[in-house]
């Protein structure tokens, strides 16, 4: 069977399944010119479809990828770990992911030089030798890159402060030892993230809705995929946001940026709520929507206009904390007034605004104008422009000039229905945020009790009339009604209503507003006041203490383990410690109270991931957060003589053991729990065996001649037999003594 018959995965998005690999490509259909191909001109098939992998942006005709795969065994780099519960926590370094280039924009990392492309069309030479972790790029000569680089360790580039490493992501071995009889496959939990405590690292995580703006969402799932980790980037296309907040949700100090319109964050905001996230993640916005009114609120513009990346990733980064009120919306049945055919509201809560009256009627024609023809809408210019023209008919039409006698409004307990019919309003809008309607500015500031802000538990209520729409465009404002804690609204006729651009007709209802939450935001620099860091107050946790006699016989049964314990009480901890400071506040607890469990070493245990139940070594605690194990309940278990650890041996000292001084235990007696030494049984002598006579050797060193060895792409990237590379060669001295 040739290569080419060979049934390769592809995809474009990595794989959370079973089937996943490490290694894997994350295949686009490219149009890019040129007749270079990775596999090398003895490999390549030199016809078909060409493939762009997004993580490490190598090109490759689709019938090549097997030969890549196959015989080539050019892998992408790791996304993430395969590692047994047993070893959580284990600190392994990222190695580079080095990879050969025939053009290069950057200069090189050692010579600070230019990478010079050969100008004929036929030239094939491999110029430059790059990671598709750091970015870093060297000369593929050996004065610029020599055989150390290629084991060390790799920085993950500029962006590393948001970038998750792929040692923090991992894929659960499946050890039938570890496994539960009664779990199901539906259950168990296939890959994990846990993060290292570090102040350094504000990872972060992207939603992107590849149909927003165009083709933009797509390009921009792509060029993630090559500036971060391929698995922080999330399609809500599949799935939704659910899944990858899951995932991270025990990821301290964590970020998201939401790609798309004011529905896609609302989306997430509501996604979660829904999963109850505590401390719930900073939301930044990347607007691909036509409206975008949090995003111009919170800074980052009105929409996005293939900006650099690397920029704007770097503003995330050095982005501030805002609160952003979230308002609740209980709409209950008007039984006083006649039901002409209307639904119910498309949302229950309020990030951005709420209107009744001519504005909704406008977003309602246009939201059935895009679903009947979505080619048309396209892009953001054509979507105003038929705003625009609906906003016309209506100045003409006036259908919505008697709103106030279908409508009542009271604002903290104050009746406004007077105002209402005073001003004759055609619309009435409750503002949370001070952009509406693309980037315009409803809200007189001039009128206003106090200073309008998303974090000041206060909505304010604009009246519009159709003379005053257009006018908003050109920096006109509506008619400031009240700011307020609660309102109510009571309609007696069917009318079209919107929350944050989604649309509908509302039968006859009584719409009561509320706050309901603050919701944590990413902002740019825009003068709103910081709250500090995203994280909550102390909290307690219960710890339970096991006896090794019940560890032993209940293991396999998660819930009679737990009713064996014995509760040492609430330990109250800051949310970002390790289990090493917990260590201490139990040990602490154990001397303060004398308790006679305090004569016995322990170590903490891990149930939190597919019931399984392992132990945290002592070196290790301090690599795990609190609540990475454990948010409620956690366990520690002690230690028998014969399970105890061994205390690691500390810096100049070549022994295991303290052997200085010995401590004599009577066999009956309980070892008593000291930090840094460990009680030994008295050695046996050992038996007088025949040691065979040693004698001494004196070696020399011996210095071997410089040998050539292979180019660096050819030893590093299995092309030995393609005629077209030009190879240099270079010497190295070998020595051993």
């Amino acid at each position: 069977m040739s290569c080419e018959d060979v049934e390769v995965k592809l995809q474009n998005t990595p794989d959370w399944e079973d089937t996943a690999l490490k290694g894997d490509h994350l295949w686009s259909p490219t149009s890019i010119s040129g007749d270079f191909c990775y596999v090398g001109e003895s490999h390549c098939s030199k016809s078909g479809n060409r493939l762009k992998c997004s993580a490490c942006r190598i090109i490759v005709h689709q019938k090549c990828v097997g030969e890549l795969i196959q015989k080539l065994n050019f892998q992408c780099r790791s996304t993430f770990e395969h590692m047994p519960s047993e070893r959580f926590g284990k600190k392994t370094c990222v190695e580079h992911h080095w990879v050969r280039r025939q053009t290069e924009k950057n200069k090189c990392h050692h010579c600070s030089k230019t990478f010079q492309c050969k100008i004929q069309f036929s030239s094939r030479e491999i110029i430059a030798i790059s990671c598709s972790w750091c970015k870093v790029a060297y000369h593929n000569k050996e004065s610029c890159f020599n055989i150390r680089k290629i084991k060390e360790e790799c920085s993950l580039g500029s962006h590393r402060s948001i970038i998750v490493p792929p040692n923090w992501i991992i894929k659960l071995t499946q050890d039938n030892q570890d496994k539960p009889e009664k779990e199901s496959s539906t259950e168990r939990e296939t890959f994990i993230v846990r993060g290292i405590p570090t102040d350094e690292v504000k990872p972060l995580i992207v939603f992107i809705n590849p149909k927003s703006g165009g083709n933009q969402g797509l390009r921009l799932l792509q060029k993630f995929q090559w500036l971060l980790n391929p698995r922080q980037i999330f399609d809500l296309t599949k799935g939704g946001p659910k899944r990858g907040l899951l995932m991270y949700q025990k990821v301290h100090n964590l970020r998201v940026l939401a790609c798309g319109g004011d529905g896609t964050v609302g989306w997430i905001l509501s996604a979660i709520d829904q999963l109850n996230i505590s401390p719930p993640p900073a939301v930044g916005v990347l607007p691909l929507g036509t409206g975008n009114d949090l995003a111009r609120a919170l800074g980052w513009g009105g929409g996005y206009a293939d900006e650099p990346l690397p920029r704007l990733l770097s503003s995330i980064s050095n982005s501030q904390l805002i609160a952003l009120d979230r308002w609740k919306i209980e709409v209950e049945k008007n039984s006083e007034a006649q039901d002409d055919g209307g639904g119910n509201l498309p949302l229950n809560v309020i990030n951005n605004y709420y209107s009744i009256g001519v504005d909704a009627h406008i977003a309602l024609e246009f939201h059935e104008a895009r679903e009947a023809h979505p080619e048309k809408f396209n892009s953001r210019i054509k979507n105003k422009m038929f705003y625009g023209q609906l906003g016309g008919k209506d100045l003409l039409q006036r259908k919505w000039k008697n709103l106030a006698d279908f409508v009542t409004l009271e604002c903290d307990g104050v009746d406004f229905t007077p105002k209402l019919k005073e001003l004759r309003v055609h619309a009435i809008v409750f503002l949370n945020i001070a952009s509406y309607g693309g980037g315009t500015h409803p809200w007189n500031q001039a009128m206003g009790k106090t200073q309008p802000s998303t974090e000041d538990g206060l909505i304010e209520v604009v009246g519009l009339t159709t003379y005053q729409l257009p006018l908003l465009q050109a920096g006109g404002h509506g008619t400031c009604i009240a700011q307020c804690e609660k309102a109510k609204i009571v309609t007696s006729k069917t009318i079209p209503m919107q929350v944050d651009g989604e649309a509908s007709k509302v039968s006859p209802s009584i719409i009561n507003i509320s706050l309901l939450n603050k919701a944590t935001m990413l902002a740019n620099d825009i003068g709103c006041g910081k709250i500090g860091k995203n994280t909550p107050e102390n909290f307690e946790i219960t710890v339970n203490y096991l006896i090794m006699s019940n560890y032993d016989e209940y293991r396999s049964d998660m819930s009679l383990l737990m009713k064996s314990a014995s509760s040492l009480g609430k330990f109250e901890i800051d949310w970002t410690a390790d289990l090493g400071m917990l260590r201490d506040e139990i040990n602490i607890f154990f001397t303060r109270t004398k308790d006679e469990r305090s004569s016995n070493d322990w170590y903490f245990i891990d149930c939190s991931v597919n019931g399984r139940i392992t132990k945290i070594e002592r070196e290790e605690e301090n690599l795990h957060y609190v609540t990475d194990i454990a948010t409620d309940d956690l366990y520690i278990v002690e230690f028998s003589s014969e399970t105890r650890p061994l205390t690691p041996k500390k810096e100049g000292n070549n022994d295991t053991f303290d052997n200085k001084k010995k401590v004599k235990t009577p066999a009956s007696a309980t070892p008593k729990f000291q930090e840094n030494r460990v009680v030994k049984k008295s050695p046996m002598k050992p038996k007088k065996e025949n040691k065979p006579e040693v004698h001494s050797v004196t070696v020399r060193p011996v210095v071997i001649k410089p040998v050539k060895i292979e180019s660096l792409s050819k030893r590093l990237f299995s092309l030995s037999d393609n005629p077209f590379e030009k190879y240099r060669y270079f010497s190295v001295s070998l020595y051993y003594s």
